[in-house]
């Protein structure tokens, strides 16, 4: 028998056996499985803007709809201000809607503005100050804007094909004449090119996908209409587009200050030809130079430096027009 009385010794006692839990605690521990996604949680953030992308989804899929009252697609563009609207439906520019502001004080301005709406059959929408100041997105309105849809562009390298096509069986009277813009930005600019265009008989602007000024309301303005007579054809590749115009027999001329040959002695200007411009800053890209078959230069006083992108565009169809009437 083991002696517990010595010193530091201690008597343990034997503990009674516990009752079992028949299992439950093995169960709590497996728990209810994975976690759920967020997107899959109905309280949560994530499954609420799923449901709502799924339902902006399934809207796009239907049948099109008319702009709410105040309200405009991301695609369409506003004009806004008095001089502004007016100005744009004096040149023509499309319009899917007139908003006018109710109780406004109207002025000769807006008089015409509503006169022209109603000789172009514009939707004419009276809305508050609240809803036209949020579609506006804090711009100066004075209680009018004009809703004008995106710009439809046609692809550079199929109308490329047609005008050609059009020419070789005889059914155009003048060479084709296209204007290709590297890096043009300011939609003023292609505005007043587009312009130019329309003015010395040209087909065509050809405009890059990317990093190019596009036909805004402020094109449509500085074109005066033209927009509404010469197309403006996207490239997705500038150069590409270039070289197959030349595959089709369109010579290219690029304008530059330091070109090899002087506008006037431009002798291609009788063939079908594409002018390229570039911007004013940074000139003709390296590629799109090196693709075309001359590059021509304005003579300017050596005081200036170069000329603005929309007025050397200007001057060189202008030389080519003088130089095909003459042929």
């Amino acid at each position: 028998m083991a002696d517990n009385s010595r010193p530091g010794a201690v008597r343990k006692k034997k503990k009674a056996p516990l009752k079992g839990s028949g299992g439950q605690g093995r169960r709590s521990l497996e728990g209810k499985g994975p976690t759920p996604k967020a997107e899959d949680r109905p309280y949560h953030k994530a499954h609420k803007m799923k449901k709502a992308a799924a339902k902006r989804q399934q809207g796009s899929a239907g049948p099109s709809r008319q702009p709410r009252l105040g309200g405009k697609r991301t695609s369409d563009e506003l004009v806004t201000g008095r001089n502004a609207v007016l100005e744009a439906l004096r040149t023509g520019i499309p319009a899917k809607h007139l908003f006018v502001m109710g109780s406004l004080e109207g002025d000769e301005r807006v008089k015409e503005i509503l006169s022209i709406a109603t000789r172009e059959d514009i939707p004419a929408l009276e809305i508050t100050r609240g809803e036209i100041e949020r579609m506006t997105e804090g711009a100066v309105h004075q209680g009018v804007a004009l809703q004008i849809p995106q710009y439809k562009y046609p692809d550079a390298s199929d109308l490329g094909l047609s005008i050609m096509e059009r020419w070789h069986a005889g059914e155009l009277s003048r060479p084709p004449l296209f204007v290709a813009l590297d890096g043009i930005t300011d939609p003023r600019n292609l505005g007043a090119i587009i312009r130019s265009v329309s003015a010395f008989s040209g087909q065509a602007v050809i405009v890059p996908e990317r990093r190019a000024a596009g036909v805004t309301a402020s094109a449509w303005k500085t074109s005066a209409g033209a927009v509404s007579r010469i197309p403006v054809a996207k490239a997705t590749n500038l150069t590409r587009v270039i070289q197959q115009l030349k595959d089709q027999g369109v010579f290219v001329v690029g304008l530059d200050g330091d070109g090899d040959v002087s506008l006037p002695e431009l002798s291609l200007a009788t063939e079908p030809l594409c002018v390229v411009a570039g911007s004013e800053g940074k000139g003709l890209s390296r590629l799109v130079a090196e693709n075309c078959d001359q590059i021509v230069s304005i003579p300017i006083d050596s005081t200036m430096e170069s000329l603005n992108a929309s007025m050397a565009v200007g001057i060189a169809l202008y030389e080519v027009g003088r130089l095909r009437s003459g042929a």
